[in-house]
């Protein structure tokens, strides 16, 4: 593996959907996720986390030191108990073998980040106590990400559809269709802000210069594999890259995502947008603080 980055970095996602569900709410029967509040439509970190594993897993085919920890059909207990063979233990000996090397906790967990690239990345909880007690340690990740919020208020659409597909043969007795329903946002632009220890990389994970590279990649691309009728038409349309010049950064985070500035193209239009034109996206490169640059990517 390369050298861990040496900078800071934070970054904006700006991603739109086109009559979709972004995100379903299973404590609201699947509807967009809302803040009750404002009217703004929400995303959660979780949900596009999944995207970019899924996209890096596409990619690299569980390549050497490009696999994936958090995915679907494959339990936990299986990958951690790998690093435990790796290193020649078992749950039975692996107290009698910590007391002989005291470093072992510490060649389990820098196993499972080299191996695991989304451990490398967001870090993960590798303590499981499930019958059998595997123990690869917890790893707090250098790349953070927050909630996405819609930059103006969503109204989601309950829409009715008739399916010809019936359930039991006791009601194919009775109809020819069914109804359904399924819940749409018309459109919304949705803004993400993210973050990017080189500290932790260093100290922690290992996490690359090509590990960002392929981060990068797959922020940029995490809905172009994932495209599905419930999700309509989605797509991440620009990634804002903010630069410190040192591993600790050169100036708050808040003060950089407060440059970047997102507009209506016709301020004087009282119409909902309803296309990523109706936008305006600046961002202040001028007053960038000393120590900081900026790179618009997508």
């Amino acid at each position: 593996m390369s050298e861990p980055i040496k900078n800071r970095y934070e970054f904006v996602i700006l991603f739109d959907v086109e009559n979709g569900n972004p995100n379903g709410d299973p404590d609201a029967g699947n509807m967009p996720r809302v803040d009750p509040e404002t009217g703004l439509g929400l995303v959660t970190d979780v949900c596009l986390k999944r995207k970019i594993r899924s996209y890096v897993e596409t990619v690299k085919e569980d390549t050497t030191g490009y696999r994936i920890y958090i995915k679907d059909g494959v339990p936990l207990n299986r990958s951690d108990a790998e690093a435990y063979a790796a290193l020649d233990v078992t749950e039975k000996t692996v107290k009698d073998t910590k007391k002989a090397d005291p470093t072992l906790d510490e060649k389990i967990r820098n196993w499972m980040c080299a191996n695991f690239y989304d451990i490398r990345t967001f870090g993960a909880v590798m303590t499981t106590f499930v019958k059998a007690a595997l123990n690869c340690g917890q790893v707090r990740g250098p790349v953070q990400l927050g909630f996405a919020r819609s930059v103006e208020p969503i109204v989601p659409q309950e829409v009715t559809i008739t399916r010809v597909a019936i359930t039991t043969e006791a009601d194919a007795e009775k109809k020819g269709t069914e109804m359904g329903r399924k819940y749409i946002v018309p459109y919304g632009l949705y803004r993400c802000e993210g973050y990017i220890s080189a500290n932790l990389a260093r100290k922690t994970t290992g996490f690359s210069e090509e590990d960002l590279e392929l981060l990068w990649h797959a922020i940029l691309n995490m809905f172009e594999n994932d495209h599905s009728a419930a999700r309509g038409k989605m797509a991440v349309r620009e990634l804002i890259v903010f630069r410190h010049d040192s591993e600790l950064g050169c100036a708050p985070a808040w003060k950089l995502f407060d440059m970047v500035k997102i507009e209506r193209t016709h301020p004087d239009d009282p119409s909902p947008a309803r296309g990523y034109g109706d936008y305006r996206i600046t961002v202040d490169e001028t007053s960038l603080p000393t120590g900081v640059t900026c790179r618009r990517l997508g």
